[in-house]
């Protein structure tokens, strides 16, 4: 009777918790496209492009060999670590924008995170390979064990899809303090005027909530098989303890 009533608040409880979760994924992307088109419609005083804003962040942390070359694609950016370059998309790589200094500026603190050898992101990097592994077959082996009632294969699943909710757990400190890099850079070199700066960390701050909402409805979608996974052995104890 207790784990009835223990099953049935973690159901509803996902439930109940899952709207308000939907609403802030929405909210989040919403803000990220709002605030980039707003403040890439804003051109900087210094006319400093994305390309440049990203060079003065390596030249400041004392980062060379970085290379930065465009990319296609809207709000495309990021650093690649395996080639060590920082690719801007078109709206930020030669753009004048306040928009393309904040963006340019943050992925550059990642190539500083890499040069510098910032935990949080070396432990990103080394659970990498079981992260892909776990993309790529834990919904598989999810509803394949749901299908054919395996609970061993289900909880492989569950494990697999627990390893990259953990990752997208240890991306929050490697993208906060990208962020907070690029803003006291942009501050400490004069990159933007203070009314500037605002619009870059508005721009930022929302691409921030994109990755915490990612966060929280992962952790609600392993909470939900967590319980499933709960739910079936015990009936499956109490079938067995019946013949």
């Amino acid at each position: 009777m207790h784990y009835d009533y223990a099953y049935f608040f973690a159901n509803n409880l996902y439930w109940v918790l899952l709207i308000p979760v939907f609403i802030l994924s929405l909210y989040a992307q919403m803000q990220v496209s709002g605030s980039f088109s707003r403040y890439s419609a804003v051109n900087n005083r210094r006319r400093m492009t994305g390309a440049q804003a990203a060079e003065a962040v390596l030249r400041a942390h004392g980062v060379s060999n970085v290379a930065i070359r465009p990319t296609r694609g809207r709000l495309t950016d990021h650093y690649d670590p395996r080639d060590n370059t920082i690719y801007l998309s078109e709206d930020v790589y030669g753009a004048p924008t306040v928009a393309a200094v904040g963006v340019a500026c943050h992925e550059a603190g990642h190539a500083v995170q890499y040069a510098q050898g910032y935990g949080p992101v070396r432990l990103r990097s080394a659970i990498i390979p079981i992260t892909n592994l776990g993309s790529k077959f834990s919904f598989i082996l999810l509803i394949i064990g749901l299908f054919l009632y395996s609970q061993m294969l289900f909880l492989v699943g569950i494990i697999l899809f627990g390893v990259t909710t953990f990752f997208q757990l240890v991306t929050l400190p490697v993208e906060f303090n990208a962020s907070a890099r690029a803003i006291e850079t942009i501050e400490g070199q004069g990159l933007l005027e203070d009314d500037e700066l605002r619009g870059a960390k508005k721009v930022l701050r929302a691409a921030a909530l994109t990755y915490v909402a990612a966060l929280l409805t992962s952790l609600l979608q392993l909470l939900r098989f967590v319980t499933i996974f709960a739910s079936r052995g015990d009936n499956g104890n109490r079938r067995g303890g019946g013949r």
